[in-house]
């Protein structure tokens, strides 16, 4: 790999880091159950995006 497509591989892990960190907070904020719900599984889904994208690495 190049060290550009480096750089973008961490970019796109750092990302998916962020967004999954940022749902879990919200998340933790929101009173409506529905809500908070809906918000918590957008968390798993960008926590289990970067799993799979880290995978891909290995």
């Amino acid at each position: 790999m190049t060290s550009k497509e480096l750089l973008y591989i961490e970019d796109a892990l750092g990302h998916e880091q962020f967004f999954q960190t940022k749902c879990a907070q919200t998340a933790g904020e929101i009173q409506d159950p529905e809500l908070k719900s809906f918000v918590e599984n957008i968390a798993s889904q960008h926590r289990q995006i970067f799993s799979d994208f880290y995978g891909l690495l290995g």
